[in-house]
């Protein structure tokens, strides 16, 4: 029998999934990593049990005591779920803008919430820096710190690259995906560089961040914004970041994005995210650059469940000057 222990170890091994319309269009194979079906619901349960892990292994985080972070939702949520299954206290600070339902998830599994005003990260009221001054207060309690957490790149470089490497039989031609603490690019980039250096890493960026002008202009610019996206797109160079391998970058819209989350679930079925929209939108571009008989590879990063109220509402994509599809 093929069991898994438990919900840590029903994180990671999730499949590779053709986007047929996308791949059929442009003569590529366009793969999305399923992250969604981590048992938390995001890519973000691979970062959340890594530094959790690491935490416990140099013995910051000992039996009892109390995990504390700033997200924008799915990072907290995968903590929640493991400070359940591993026996701490959950604290999650978070900005006032992301959408409600995941300050529900949080509080349906336990977390203790702390929305606060959604301010610049220069801000000593960020919700980072707040975080990491509650967690000093506290005996026992460890700020994750996911922006500058080296273990969020780990994370990636350990489970999802060699994943995506073997699911592809190393026949993979780009990477695409967004940055937000920028663990993920970062771990499949020194991964997959290593395994072969000619494979592209693109970033997508989303508008009102300025990774787009880092990679491509070597400078920190934020672009005109700000985005409905949440949990990517950055102000600043992380530490996780600082590591990656970006050959060359993009700007993915708000209505770009938009259109096609509901392109994707109008003709194919699938039901996800704005972060998806943006990396979506990222492959099927790397896609027409490179050309027919390329295999592009993405994140599919969490459903469309948390957005409800936001991104599947037409009332609400008006205000914010976009159209639904």
């Amino acid at each position: 029998m093929e069991i898994r222990n438990g919900f840590i170890d029903a994180i990671g091994n999730t499949p590779l999934i053709r986007l047929n319309a996308l791949s059929d269009e442009t003569g590529c194979e366009i793969l999305g990593k399923a992250e969604f079906m981590n048992p938390g619901g995001s890519v973000k349960d691979r970062a959340a049990w890594w530094m959790i892990r690491e935490a416990e292994k140099d013995g910051r985080l000992k039996p009892g005591g109390t995990v504390v972070e700033g997200t924008a939702g799915n990072t907290g949520i995968g903590i929640a779920h493991i400070c359940n299954a591993r026996g701490y206290q959950c604290v999650i600070y978070m900005p006032d803008k992301v959408s409600p339902s995941k300050v529900e998830i949080l509080e349906t599994l336990g977390a203790e919430v702390r929305s606060v005003e959604t301010v610049p990260y220069e801000d000593e009221m960020n919700y980072q820096k707040q975080a990491d001054r509650f967690a000093q207060t506290l005996d026992g309690a460890v700020w994750v710190n996911q922006f500058d957490n080296l273990a969020n790149r780990l994370a990636h470089y350990e489970s999802t690259a060699p994943e995506i490497w073997r699911q592809t039989d190393g026949k993979v031609d780009a990477f695409v995906c967004a940055i937000g603490t920028g663990g993920t690019i970062a771990g499949v980039s020194n991964f997959l560089k290593e395994k072969n250096p000619d494979i592209q890493i693109v970033l997508a960026d989303c508008m009102g961040s300025a990774m787009y002008s880092y990679v491509a202009c070597n400078e920190v610019v934020m672009s005109e914004g700000p985005s409905i996206t949440e949990g990517i797109g950055n102000g600043r160079v992380t530490a996780n970041t600082g590591m990656a391998q970006i050959d060359w970058a993009m700007q993915i819209t708000d209505q770009q994005a938009v259109s096609m989350v509901y392109r994707l679930l109008r003709e194919e079925g699938w039901y996800f995210g704005s972060s998806t929209g943006v990396n979506v939108c990222g492959a099927a571009e790397v896609a027409r650059r490179l050309g027919p008989g390329h295999t592009i590879v993405t994140v599919l990063c969490d459903t469309g469940s948390k957005y409800q109220a936001r991104l599947f509402n037409p009332a609400w994509l008006a205000e914010q000057g976009l159209a639904a599809g």
